[in-house]
């Protein structure tokens, strides 16, 4: 994991929310949606969830808000700092910290119920060992009987058609219009690929423009499991969206 991740997710902060024509609504979604996959797996809140890769805390505040005992860390400092302040302002209980996931074992204290990674975060490991380390970091975390939750993209379906371009979306807004899209590079050995956000703005009849990049393994479902397995979990187990309701497929492993 590069520095260029720090890069992409500390400029991003601010911006995170744009991505979603409504965020608050995102957040309330994505609640339901895992509260209903934790209940359905024997963790009903107040089980306490370290979300390791917490963002702005799409997921950490949702969960919060239905009652989990939620500690929300990340890599990016300005990222946590946000979801703190979002937190405050929807009344939501979290408590924060700044960690690496792959560190989780020394960085965050305690263990809990449930480990949570999502939104491809854990595609930014792009070498075998990290992705290793951050395995083991989490598994390190779980309570016996706890359970490791984890987002991907579909790597599969993507390899097959390699897009370049994502179509754009408009947005309008009470504060003007935003304007989405994406253009993807894919390494020669189509392991990796970069993803180069952008976003343009209307404000007061004025275009602003900004550009996030991020660097991504292409990494595939058998290569997760093969980790957390290795990592000491048991009983991996694959959602899809169709399953879920969650906009990327999930896996769930158990700590024995």
């Amino acid at each position: 994991m590069s520095d260029s991740v720090l890069d992409f997710y500390e400029g991003l902060a601010e911006e995170y929310h744009l991505l979603f024509a409504d965020w608050e609504q995102s957040v309330d979604r994505q609640g339901a949606v895992l509260d209903a996959l934790l209940r359905r797996s024997g963790m009903p809140p107040p089980r306490r969830v370290l979300d390791c890769a917490c963002g702005i805390g799409t997921q950490a505040l949702g969960l919060a808000s239905r009652g989990y005992a939620v500690h929300a860390t990340d890599l990016s400092p300005s990222a946590v700092a946000r979801a703190e302040r979002e937190a405050r302002a929807m009344h939501v209980s979290i408590t924060t910290g700044v960690a690496d996931m792959r560190m989780l074992d020394w960085q965050v204290p305690g263990t809990f119920h449930v480990v949570m990674s999502c939104d491809n975060a854990m595609a930014h490991l792009l070498e075998d060992s990290d992705l290793d380390d951050a395995a083991t970091a989490m598994a390190s975390r779980l309570v016996p009987g706890g359970l490791l939750v984890a987002s991907l993209r579909d790597h599969t379906a993507l390899l097959e058609k390699r897009p370049r371009f994502t179509a754009e979306r408009v947005l309008d807004t009470p504060l003007g219009r935003r304007v989405l899209f994406q253009v993807w590079d894919w390494a020669v050995d189509e392991k990796q690929y970069t993803v180069r956000q952008f976003i343009l703005r209307q404000e007061s009849g004025i275009w602003h423009t900004t550009e996030h990049t991020g660097v991504y393994r292409l990494l595939q479902p058998v290569e997760l499991e093969q980790a957390l397995t290795k990592a000491g979990l048991v009983d991996p187990r694959w959602y899809t969206p169709e399953e879920t309701g969650f906009n990327q497929p999930l896996i769930t492993a158990r700590k024995p």
